[in-house]
């Protein structure tokens, strides 16, 4: 047989493809190996099948019960694979494994910016910094940034427009599913009416492209529709406006269907063109050039060992049956309610809602890290195993003690009732700790920092916080209220 070329399910694009022969492998047993997010495995089955499709007779498509089965005896090589899992079966297949693509920088580029650095050094902004002076990206010179500063978040932070249901934006791209989506969704039911597979979640109608042409056209739509609008509520919710001026690229980009490269041209292009603003453009591209590509370099750099439970906060229960079953209905805080129906309808919520809201409160309560990480690499469309440890495990749950955020990302209903429209109609109260109508949030915030004092007393950036705490008359009381929460 000749060689072939593997292609893995994030890797759809042409980006991926030289030219040569293709085979793409069916696993059945992938998604056994985890209770995934229904519309999840939807996505990788049908682009997986509309890529088949595509590339025509050049392609082999394998259906069966594991890659092994599939694959072995094959002379193949693969583009390197981007999981611990899928490197450690191109080893055992002898697969010649070409350097990876589909990000801003090369493994061997941020290994040599690594190398020079302490391993509590490896900031994101040092790093993003580099990446634009390296590339030219908003500089006007060697280190001078458009707009005289390499981060404009200040601008960034607007609350949600007072009296509006919605930001007013033109309703998001959406594709129009066809006989292979239909076949899909067959086949799913059918693999779940057998017993072999079980999902989280709602599948249908998809909502996210699964197709190179499909990815173009939603960043058609994001470029005209929404860049515009992105920045100033990057990071607002709203009750009734779950998209807001967010991407939804990341499912293209995490399946390989659309280069980050080109995403970021074009941004550069509608700011050059007047069509958005400085603030806006500035954040977009330090999202994808910025910390999409340091958390993938973050997975390989911290290595296999990098998530252990409990953490350095010493978090150790178990998710409950809300967050796994999706349960918005049994959630009273409406914030957290609507996140965990978004992600249930949708397998999709914007990172403020991941971050301020579902991380917010596991890492108030105690959570699990690496049990969470797992979910939200599950939970989600855009969930892979090198995005979550960095974001859930180091950033939202603080559980590596620093290593990738300074300090815990740990808020009270204040600024949930600054960022959003959702305390209107909830039934608990930001501004309560004590009592049956005190905030979830706010009285958890202060419970968490009673309980992790100990570990994080000598961070510089919380000293202040603690001083709080320790000046609050009633922490006895509010501990002692949450120790017996049983719903929020």
């Amino acid at each position: 047989m000749a060689r072939q070329r593997l292609l893995f399910g994030d890797q759809l694009g042409p980006h991926f493809d030289d030219g040569g022969q293709i085979v793409l492998v069916e696993s059945r047993a992938a998604f056994a190996r985890h209770r995934m997010h229904r519309a999840r495995a939807h996505l990788i089955l049908t682009a997986t099948r509309h890529r088949a499709a595509e590339l025509g007779g050049r392609v082999e498509l394998v259906r069966a019960d594991s890659f092994r089965q599939a694959l072995d005896g094959r002379e193949l090589e693969v583009i390197a694979p981007t999981s611990w899992r899928k490197r450690d079966l191109v080893a055992l297949l002898g697969a010649d494994v070409l350097p990876s693509r589909g990000f801003v920088t090369d493994e061997e580029a941020f290994a040599a910016w690594a190398s020079t650095r302490k391993p509590r050094s490896l900031v994101m902004d040092h790093f993003y910094r580099e990446v634009r002076q390296r590339e030219g990206w908003l500089m006007n010179g060697a280190d001078d940034p458009e707009g005289g500063r390499y981060s404009h978040d200040a601008d960034n932070r607007q609350s949600p427009p007072k009296g509006k249901p919605t930001l007013g934006l033109p309703e998001p791209w959406r594709p129009t599913e066809d006989d292979i989506d239909a076949e899909v969704r067959s086949d799913l039911d059918l693999w779940e009416k057998q017993g072999d597979v079980s999902f989280l979640g709602e599948d249908g109608p998809r909502l996210f492209a699964a197709t190179r042409e499909e990815a173009l056209q939603a960043l058609d739509a994001f470029i005209a529709h929404r860049l515009a609008e992105f920045g100033p509520y990057e990071d607002a919710m709203m009750l009734g406006d779950r998209t807001m001026a967010h991407s939804q690229l990341s499912v293209p980009l995490n399946l390989g269907l659309l280069d980050p490269r080109e995403v970021i041209e074009r941004a550069l292009a509608a700011y050059e063109a007047g069509d958005a603003p400085l603030a806006g453009v500035e954040g977009f591209v330090r999202q994808l050039c910025g910390w999409r590509d340091w958390v993938w370099h973050l997975y390989w750099h911290l290595g296999r060992d990098y998530m252990t439970a409990p953490g350095a906060l010493g978090a150790v229960e178990p998710l409950p049956r809300e967050l796994w079953e999706l349960d918005g209905a049994a959630v009273r805080a409406r914030c957290l309610s609507d996140s965990l129906d978004a992600v249930r309808e949708t397998g999709w919520a914007h990172h403020i809602q991941r971050l301020m809201v579902i991380g917010n409160f596991a890492l108030q309560r105690g959570f699990d890290p690496v049990e969470l990480t797992g979910w939200f690499t599950d939970a989600f469309v855009d969930g892979t195993p090198w995005v979550m440890p960095a974001n859930v495990f180091g950033m939202s749950q603080h559980a590596d003690g620093g290593i990738v955020a300074t300090k815990p990302y740990a808020a009270g209903g204040a600024y949930i009732n600054r960022m959003s429209d959702y305390c209107h109609s909830c039934e608990f109260d930001p501004r309560k700790r004590l009592g049956d109508d005190a905030c979830p949030f706010t009285a958890g915030y202060w419970a968490f920092l009673d309980r992790v004092e100990p570990a994080i007393k000598d961070n510089h950036r919380m000293k202040q916080t603690l001083a709080g705490l320790r000046r609050l008359s009633d922490r006895e009381a509010v501990v002692e209220q949450e120790k017996h929460r049983t719903s929020w």
